[in-house]
């Protein structure tokens, strides 16, 4: 028993007992993707993650998931467990998980940024209260606003045939809501696909395209003029993250909204890139450092009339997905749609993945997160030596 260890006392009327963590694992894992995802600067052909199982002393046990993204946040997976093992999960230890947001305000004024680890723990926790409450994780978190949500696929193969015959299968499959990865190839070779493609999928089907920070101020006003008419529903950071003045000089001029992803880590970067004339941005949990502060940046970007694009990172788990789900049934708006990327992975965590019917995810009904996790699938996909 730690230090900070309670017993927990007997129930009076009116009273929670409390939910004293015994336990806090932080495990990290590889998982395969289905085939390598090529995005600017990187191409992932595994999935590493963190894994964080709360255990409590009644038995209970939550789980929270983040994905590593060094060009991101710079989260790498042995920084993610070094994080969350050495300096957050002593100060979890004995604490009650009800008291979350207490315990959030003071972990991260225990460790600066490392969002990615701060994600996880809270995913983890509003998991493990979920369950002993025996509620789904975002009616601890406001309520929902919607019930299930179309995810988009992502397209990124070497020629636009690739892509239209992928794209195909998927629409059998039930998706119709697609993103183009661009700033990899020649520029008028990205130009040339995004309109094959649209010609292909037709007017009637959402498209929109993502740089990941790949594009040149001059390639990226190309991009958007030559494409005008896809109608793309947004370009994604098209320029490097903390190129602030040359967003506002490229959505004054660009025929096609600029959103913002790698920039926005804060509700500070929402205003910011607000007041420089992006459209919309895209939320993810690793990035703003867990489910309470994404649901602030989504309730400011919605207050400056940006639209929203809900995100998980290429490629997590149904741990994180089902948390993707929770989020963006929880804010304002999706105009900008959901990415969920378990859907990329070969194998999954949980023992049924999330599944698409009739084109919808269905947001998890269950407590907590609402996924059930395989733990002999959890030792499988271990990384030994972290």
């Amino acid at each position: 028993m730690t230090k900070h260890m309670q017993v927990p006392s007997a129930k009076r009327d009116g009273e929670r007992p409390p939910l004293v963590i015994r336990r806090v694992d932080a495990i990290p894992v590889a998982l395969p993707l289905i085939k390598p995802m090529r995005m600017a600067g990187v191409t992932i052909a595994h999935a590493q993650n963190i894994l964080v199982r709360l255990e409590a002393a009644d038995g209970t046990v939550g789980w929270g998931e983040a994905a590593s993204a060094p060009t991101m946040t710079g989260d790498t997976l042995g920084g993610l467990v070094c994080a969350v093992r050495d300096h957050l999960a002593p100060l979890l230890q004995g604490e009650d998980a009800w008291t979350r947001p207490a315990l959030m305000q003071r972990l991260k004024a225990a460790l600066l940024g490392n969002t990615g680890a701060h994600s996880a723990v809270e995913l983890a926790l509003i998991d493990l209260a979920g369950r002993s409450a025996g509620l789904p994780a975002v009616d601890l978190m406001g309520g929902a606003l919607r019930q299930a949500v179309a995810p988009m696929w992502l397209l990124g193969n070497a020629t636009p045939e690739e892509d239209i015959v992928e794209a195909r299968a998927k629409q059998g499959e039930g998706f119709n809501f697609f993103k183009l990865k661009v700033g990899t190839k020649a520029l008028e070779k990205e130009i040339a696909t995004t309109l094959v493609v649209r010609d292909a999928l037709t007017m009637a089907v959402p498209l929109c395209a993502d740089a990941n920070c790949g594009f040149t101020p001059a390639a990226a006003r190309h991009y958007a003029n030559e494409t005008r008419d896809a109608a793309l529903l947004f370009l994604e950071q098209p320029l490097g993250y903390a190129d602030l003045k040359g967003l506002s000089a490229l959505a004054r001029s660009s025929p096609i909204p600029i959103g913002a992803d790698e920039g926005i880590h804060s509700v500070a970067d929402v205003e910011a890139h607000a007041a420089c004339g992006a459209g919309g941005v895209s939320l993810k949990l690793i990035k703003l450092g867990g489910f309470s502060a994404a649901l602030e940046a989504a309730s400011r970007a919605d207050r400056l009339g940006l639209s929203l694009n809900v995100a998980a990172k290429i490629a997590e788990s149904s741990i994180a997905s089902a948390a993707t789900i929770h989020l963006a049934c929880a804010v304002p708006t999706i105009e900008w749609g959901v990415s969920l990327t378990h859907f990329y992975l070969y194998e999954d965590v949980v023992r049924e993945p999330l599944r698409l019917r009739d084109g919808l995810v269905s947001l998890p009904t269950k407590p907590g997160l609402g996924v059930e996790v395989d733990e002999d699938a959890v030792a499988r996909f271990r990384v030994k030596g972290l």
